[in-house]
């Protein structure tokens, strides 16, 4: 039996640590695993933007704790308290632009939190299989192909760095592996990564994000500026990579895949352009100016792609929205969002049919 078809079953009792559960992923996620009634425990830092995803949603945690992943003793404390069956990790510090401002504190909570994560689940005696959640930035960009300027990455491409954020993720990557070959082999409980796109929809208001400033401008009716409309990325709903997450765990604990580490992208990239004009013309609402930054252009790769054939043939994981739909479904929940109504329905109607189309059980 494929992993998405008794994915619910799966999921249904089980006592799950969400890290970042306040954040625009976790806050997705903790939501479809509560609809297939796992029991969540979220561990985050308080939301940082009005309006929040994690407020907007308010979803019943088992347990909550609002505490620093850089505070060894308070991870501790709270894992010796859930005692979780299986772990989810997202918390970090997500941006690219915030890591070459804090690039310490970056990777402070990027490497050690991961660190401090996992050295508190080793004593956990019901663990069954945790699960890192990283970034396409992992990999290394001095990799790609010069002469296309075009980057496809597969896992066992080199992980690197060459800013301060995708150097943190870089070496996420490795202190999970070598805490997984370290203590958890022995124990038989799978320690596992996974590397997804640009990640989009409906409740995220974090800063820099592209689809944040574009539903903004459309609200307020004001012309969108792109500083980097040729640059290419991978963008997909964020339920996209989540499905695979969520699959992937399922089957480490199973025995149904033993690799180390899964790519969860979209069929194809897009420029920043093509996806804002998309955006924009779905909602009735205008372009300003789009021109190229070449101060930025020279520290981050025009295009960027990632290849998910592994998890394709591992998992039967596909995405389900194609670019079109993906804005749809972003432009429906925030025209919801401004309407006043009540946004944790709209968020598990979305989680509902994106389900159907994975045809779970």
């Amino acid at each position: 039996m494929l992993p998405s078809k008794n994915l619910r079953q799966f999921w249904s009792g089980k006592r799950v640590l969400l890290t970042g559960h306040t954040g625009f992923k976790g806050s997705w996620t903790a939501t479809w695993l509560m609809q297939m009634g796992a029991e969540v425990h979220g561990f985050a830092l308080a939301p940082e933007t009005t309006p929040n995803l994690h407020d907007l949603l308010d979803l019943s945690y088992a347990s909550e704790t609002i505490a620093d992943l850089r505070d060894h003793a308070a991870v501790k404390k709270m894992v010796d308290k859930v005692e979780p069956e299986l772990v989810l990790h997202m918390a970090a510090q997500p941006l690219v632009r915030r890591a070459y401002r804090e690039p310490v504190e970056t990777m402070a909570t990027n490497i050690m939190g991961t660190a401090h994560l996992l050295d508190a689940l080793r004593d956990c005696k019901n663990l069954a299989g945790v699960l890192v959640v990283t970034s396409d930035k992992a990999y290394d960009n001095d990799s790609y192909d010069q002469a296309k300027g075009e980057i496809i990455f597969r896992e066992d491409d080199p992980l690197g760095g060459r800013d301060p954020y995708s150097a943190s993720k870089g070496c996420q990557e490795i202190v999970a592996r070598s805490f997984a070959q370290s203590y958890f082999r022995e124990r038989h409980i799978p320690v596992v990564t996974a590397r997804a796109g640009n990640v989009v929809g409906g409740g995220d208001w974090s800063e820099d994000r592209l689809m944040t400033d574009i539903i903004a401008a459309a609200i307020n009716d004001q012309a969108v500026e792109l500083r980097n409309p040729a640059t290419t990325r991978p963008w997909q709903h964020v339920i996209e990579p989540v499905s695979g997450y969520l699959m992937y765990l399922q089957a480490a604990v199973e025995g149904k895949t033993s690799l180390p580490a899964l790519n969860f992208g979209p069929n194809g990239s897009h420029t920043v352009e093509h996806v804002t004009r998309l955006l924009l013309t779905a909602w009735g609402s205008r372009m300003g100016t789009a021109q190229q930054d070449t101060t930025n252009a020279r520290k981050e790769a025009l295009t960027l792609a990632l290849d998910s054939s592994l998890a394709a043939s591992t998992l039967s994981w596909q995405p389900r929205l194609d670019l079109p739909s993906c804005v749809q479904w972003i432009i429906d929940w925030h025209k919801a969002h401004v309407d006043g109504q009540n946004m944790r329905e709209i968020t598990e109607a979305q989680v509902t049919s994106f389900e159907s189309m994975m045809d779970i059980k």
